[in-house]
């Protein structure tokens, strides 16, 4: 036998052994997926925005499943599929879903351009992260909206833009899904999610400066200045003052808008409330 022949032969065996240990290595240490991950997943919306604190909608899909098999899937939600969604994959996976209060994004800045003027001019980058990275930007508060859109940018459902005339980010209701992308990419913590409210009614601070009250409203003529007339008029405890800034808690509050009528600088916001109704006047009110 030729020493050619010999080493063939050896290479043969050689590839015999290794393709049988492969075999019984694939077989010993396979993963079996659930096949219900696969399910889950083609309920889910697949915006992969990241709401519901999971990186994808797989990493939600696998940790309902998993949820499902403790005998428990509260506190998961997809924030875009909302009700209809969360529903679907409940059936599917034999659970109950408790019903989550949808929200909204809110800009806690109301310091328009007509109320926050330009104090300077920045002519760098022009996004949040990098004006605000410069110094206050281009009016004397710090805790303003910057007006750059990285917000806009950020948002997969066109939910936000800038207005021009007021250089402010503004949310649009309908198109928002609480995925919270804008969130996080503010650089000054000015939106968060709020109980969208019912008739879409909510009533929150427009302001998030903690500057003491003469210093906020020389930046801002609608400044929370923290004076406490609003956390004294509310009757329910909604309302708290820390570090110079109103915070009104969306679980206390019953929309009964007794704080905003006391703000001396109209810092607090109501949206959607029908306007109020004038009483025509009489021939005995005019005389």
């Amino acid at each position: 036998m030729s020493s050619i022949l010999i080493a063939v032969v050896a290479l043969g065996v050689i590839g015999l052994i290794a393709a049988v240990v492969l075999f019984v290595c694939s077989r010993k240490f396979a993963v079996k997926e659930d096949p219900r991950l696969q399910q889950v997943a083609a309920l889910l919306p697949q915006a992969n925005c990241g709401g519901c604190g999971f990186p994808g909608c797989g990493g939600l899909a696998d940790a309902l499943v998993k949820g499902a098999d403790r005998g428990s899937i509260e506190g998961l939600a997809c924030p875009v599929g909302g009700k209809a969604v969360m529903d679907s994959v409940a059936s599917l996976l034999g659970m109950a879903v408790a019903n989550a209060e949808p929200k909204v994004a809110v800009v806690r800045c109301n310091g328009s351009c007509a109320y926050r003027p330009k104090t300077a001019v920045y002519s760098g980058l022009r996004t949040c992260n990098a004006m605000n990275a410069c110094g206050v930007g281009e009016t004397a508060c710090g805790y303003g909206c910057l007006g750059c859109g990285d917000c806009v940018t950020v948002c997969q459902f066109g939910a936000i833009s800038v207005n021009p005339e007021t250089g402010l980010a503004e949310v649009d209701d309908e198109k928002c899904t609480s995925c919270g992308a804008c969130v996080k990419v503010c650089p000054r913590h000015l939106i968060e999610l709020r109980k969208k409210g019912p008739k879409s009614r909510r009533v929150y601070v427009g302001c998030s400066s903690h500057d003491k009250g003469a210093v906020a409203m020389k930046a801002c003529k609608v400044a929370c200045i923290g004076c406490g007339k609003c956390e004294k008029e509310c009757p329910f405890g909604a309302i708290t003052v820390s570090d110079n800034l109103s915070y009104i808690e969306p679980d206390k509050c019953r929309l009964c808008r007794k704080c905003e009528k006391v703000c001396p600088t109209h810092a607090i916001v109501a949206v959607n409330f029908p306007m109020p109704k004038v009483e025509p006047k009489t021939m005995e009110t005019i005389q």
